[in-house]
């Protein structure tokens, strides 16, 4: 699967086939199909080598927050590594599955714990991955983040208090900010995030 996975990572899923693969492996593609039937199960596989490597948060703590920050961070994480996953991480639907489904248990489990309804935890793991998911995506395709590069400077100058006001403004706030990146907002959406899933527990509790 190691093969597979570096194929991906530096040609994309559209570029992984079995033929592809085998040559890689410097193997017969015929000797593929004995461990996986079609080019479907290997993308099954791969999707579960993916969930494999990201970390699930434990229910038993009781630091809900914590454990709920750092399995975003390990999605994050795993999704810069392998950027063409986030297209495939939720479209297998093969019932063996068990690295995803042990996921989606930890964070139900986790968020259960944490004082969550059954409908609030679903809804809270909707927009935890919503959240994460559009961020990793965000950061693969955003021609930079860095507010010093040509780009930045380029689009500020384009932008002027006359034509664009809102919009100038939030370049001249952002500037400011000595060695500011579009990356340092994860942590501040995922805290607002967090609160909001906070505040919707103790409503429900009243």
């Amino acid at each position: 699967m190691a093969a597979a996975v570096a194929r991906a990572d530096e040609h994309g899923a559209d570029a992984l086939t079995m033929r592809a693969l085998a040559d890689d492996l410097g193997v017969r593609p015929m000797a593929l199909y004995h461990h996986l039937p079609h080019k479907e199960a290997l993308l099954d596989a791969l999707v579960e080598q993916v969930f494999a490597e990201i970390e699930v948060p434990d229910p038993t703590r009781r630091q809900w927050r914590r454990e709920i920050a750092r399995r975003q961070h390990s999605v994050r994480e795993v999704l810069g590594r392998h950027p063409w996953a986030l297209a495939l991480l939720e479209t297998r639907t093969t019932p063996d599955r068990p690295a995803a489904l042990h996921h989606h248990e930890s964070m139900l489990a986790t968020l259960r714990a944490a004082g969550c309804s059954p409908a609030l935890a679903i809804r809270s793991y909707v927009l935890l991955d919503s959240f994460v998911y559009g961020f990793a995506l965000q950061e693969a395709t955003m021609p930079t983040t860095d507010t010093g590069s040509d780009l930045a400077t380029e689009l500020s100058h384009q932008v002027t208090p006359a034509s664009h006001p809102h919009l100038a403004e939030a370049f001249a706030a952002t500037l400011s900010v000595p060695g500011y990146t579009f990356a340092d907002e994860f942590e501040a959406g995922l805290d607002l995030l967090l609160d909001g899933i906070a505040r919707w527990i103790r409503k429900e509790r009243t």
